[in-house]
């Protein structure tokens, strides 16, 4: 999904191997991600989409009194939204191993990641289901 902020950039789904940079988008006063050679199109994650960096993390803190920089040891993290009751809050975020959050939109620009993993959808999961109950049945 791609930020509230980003409505009025185009964009598309992420898929499984896309190259992605974070990227501050023209249009907005938010950061997000775009494919590497498709600079103008945000690229909007499911929750539970996995991605790994090809370097820690450098981010900006909340509050920058006293550091302007901060980083992440680990490389890989979930995609997840947060914030959801709160309808002007950015809800776009990266769930990392040792359980810090990130907001994708303090991310500084031109960090690459790779979409390792998407999540699998209900209707898959129903769908196995379904045909696994079936299959115990015929035994």
């Amino acid at each position: 999904m791609c930020d509230y902020s980003l409505h009025l950039v185009a964009s598309r789904p992420a898929e499984v191997g896309d190259e992605l940079v974070s990227t501050k988008f023209d249009r907005s006063f938010t950061r997000g991600f775009t494919a590497i050679g498709e600079p103008k199109i945000a690229v909007c994650l499911l929750p539970g989409t996995e991605l790994a960096f090809a370097k820690e993390v450098e981010y900006e803190p909340a509050f920058r009194i006293f550091r302007k920089r901060l980083r992440t040891v680990e490389k890989v993290a979930q995609f997840q939204r947060v914030n959801i009751s709160q309808h002007t809050a950015h809800h776009d975020s990266l769930h990392f191993p040792n359980g810090q959050i990130v907001l994708v939109t303090r991310l500084f620009p031109g960090q690459v990641a790779i979409v390792l993993q998407l999540p699998a959808s209900e209707i898959n999961t129903t769908l196995a289901a379904t045909q696994e109950g079936r299959s115990i049945l015929r035994v």
